[in-house]
């Protein structure tokens, strides 16, 4: 759902276990979240400055639809 999220992770070398750990949450959990877009205002913040990103790079979304 959000490519630049993947993008940054994969940039960072960041597991999906390594982001999950970093927001206090279980990696199905965060998985889950990628795909429906369900983060909490705390998590988007610690997104953002774990990646070191701005809110709308990081979740902009093309209007396309889930992958």
């Amino acid at each position: 759902m959000f490519r630049n999220l993947e993008a940054e992770q994969a940039r960072l070398g960041y597991t999906n276990t390594d982001v999950a750990k970093k927001l206090g949450i279980s990696r199905v959990s965060y998985e889950n979240k990628k795909k429906n877009g369900k983060f909490t205002t705390l998590e988007i913040k610690s997104l953002c400055k774990l990646f070191k990103c701005k809110f709308d790079y990081l979740f902009y979304t093309d209007g396309e639809g889930e992958e």
